[in-house]
């Protein structure tokens, strides 16, 4: 009896330790296992390159990375209700003013991706007019259309007003996609055709055509900082996420190579987020706090 005692109470002992490691296991991955996280992203292709970087990045932390597709409005209202964490590409303190100023008391400025960025109206090189003002009169010439943004777009708003201020009687703003404004910028420029349309940097637009800003625009489209954004109280709900946000910084010449690479040689936006990402290992390192 005694030994029968003996095994039963050992098998009875082995069956609580089985059944502790196997509940310690659970709680374990349970603790271990990453929350999802939300990007907006907006069409830019300003937008997709560090959008793309970054849910590598963070993948790499063990979050389960999603991207919310959608105009810049939307995503601002996303942020205001938690649906979306983090939006990589707002321009302040001057495009995205009025946005800004009607959510800015819930939401924050996590970092400066990069600073100090031309935006405006371009023209090719070989246009004869240098200024806004030059325009006036010349509408015949352009086919009288400026070719703009979508809607929603700090830009175009802007655009309206120079178009107002100056008196540029006979143009009118077309609204559209990025894709389908330099889909018609460069059908016109590679026929060496007078045009005008938005630009800014980065994007490889500058790396394939010699371009130049109209003069007088100045006090309308100033040069901004580019921010990663996100909802108050983010700090405490992703830390962790919030710290590698907090770390990010990119180099506008590095963007427009990765735009340019995607446009002329089909190359994904996540390849080539891949290939930035092994390039300048330190800095992820460094964003991971892993130095």
């Amino acid at each position: 009896m005694k030994t029968g005692s003996k095994i039963m109470l050992m098998m009875l002992m082995l069956t609580i330790a089985l059944v502790g490691c196997s509940a310690t296991g659970d709680e374990q991955t349970a603790e271990g296992q990453k929350e999802e996280i939300v990007l907006g992203m907006t069409e830019w292709t300003s937008t997709e390159a560090p959008s793309n970087i970054m849910k590598l990045i963070l993948e790499e932390a063990g979050y389960d990375v999603k991207f919310t597709l959608a105009d810049q409005p939307v995503l601002f209202t996303g942020l205001t209700t938690e649906e979306i964490d983090f939006f990589m590409d707002a321009w302040l303190p001057y495009t995205e003013a009025e946005l800004w100023s009607q959510y800015e008391e819930d939401l924050q400025q996590v970092t400066t991706s990069y600073e100090d960025v031309p935006l405006g109206w371009v023209v090719p090189e070989y246009v004869e007019e240098d200024t806004i003002e030059a325009l006036q009169g010349h509408a015949e010439a352009f086919d009288g259309q400026i070719v703009g943004l979508g809607p929603g777009s700090g830009m175009t708003e802007t655009s309206r007003e120079i178009i107002e201020d100056y008196d540029l009687d006979g143009f009118e703003l077309i609204t559209s996609s990025e894709q389908a404004m330099m889909s018609e910028a460069m059908r016109k420029m590679n026929a060496e055709e007078p045009v005008i349309f938005m630009g800014w940097r980065p994007h490889s637009m500058f790396i394939q055509y010699d371009l130049k800003f109209l003069e007088g625009q100045d006090e309308y489209f100033q040069s901004d900082n580019v921010y990663v954004i996100s909802y108050n109280g983010v700090e405490e709900k992703h830390p962790e996420v919030y710290d590698i946000m907090s770390r990010w910084r990119i180099d506008v010449s590095d963007l427009e190579e990765m735009m340019y690479k995607h446009e002329n040689e089909g190359t994904s936006f996540e390849d080539l987020a891949q290939v930035w990402i092994d390039e300048n290992r330190d800095k992820v390192d460094h964003m991971l706090g892993q130095e």
